[in-house]
């Protein structure tokens, strides 16, 4: 009952960031962060009222691609395991009336681990407990009558999971410059400044994390 009130209640909340539309613009690095797994579960999985149906299976097949799309890209030198548990959904419905016209919304547990030889899983993580993440879809053309009627359900399962990824990555910068992580604010400003330095310095012919390595 406690996820169906939030879930009601987070669809009064604005739109978030458009995933899909902020992955064109270009990469800044995060301190060391490399992805090594991303595993997603939904053992929790809550429908929401006036939801399409969709299955754990396919919320886990969204945000896993959703996850490495984003974080694949990165190409730090400490190994980073991200675990997501799907908890709830609203995917809104066609035909719905212009009086009732839900925002579809997504609600993510995430968790940082860091690579190496811990005894425990609590151990390896950056921080004590799961972060919830409460993500909707981006405004546009087609959300403003409803997503119900001018989306499909597969394309509001992937707008959604794109932009709860983006949403988890904004979150894990905030930690890098406030707690530390991934080297900390220092390191990730250093390495966006060295980025950009090479840009002008290194050999464009030259891929550059072969640079890197050589």
């Amino acid at each position: 009952m406690r996820r169906l009130a939030s879930l009601l209640a987070v669809l009064l909340i604005a739109a978030c960031a458009d995933g899909a539309r902020e992955l064109r613009q270009p990469l800044e690095p995060m301190g060391d962060f490399r992805l090594g797994h991303a595993v997603v579960v939904a053992p929790n999985l809550v429908q929401g009222p006036a939801s399409r149906k969709a299955s754990e299976e396919e919320w886990i097949a969204a945000m896993d691609a959703a996850l490495e799309e984003r974080f694949r890209r990165y190409e730090g030198d400490q190994l980073y395991h991200l675990g997501v548990s799907v908890e709830g959904y609203v995917l809104a419905r066609p035909g719905i009336p212009l009086v009732f016209n839900p925002n579809s919304v997504l609600i993510v547990r995430v968790s940082v681990l860091r690579d190496g030889e811990y005894e425990t899983a609590a151990e390896a993580r950056l921080h004590p407990e799961a972060e919830e993440i409460t993500t909707l879809e981006a405004p546009s053309a087609d959300t403003l009558v409803g997503s119900g009627v001018t989306q499909t359900k597969r394309e509001q399962m992937d707008n959604l999971s794109r932009n709860a990824a983006l949403q988890i990555e904004k979150w894990m910068r905030r930690r890098a410059h406030e707690d530390g992580w991934f080297g900390g604010a220092d390191a990730v400003a250093a390495e966006a400044t060295g980025d950009a330095e090479g840009d002008v310095a290194e050999d464009p012919a030259i891929p550059r994390r072969a640079a890197r390595e050589g």
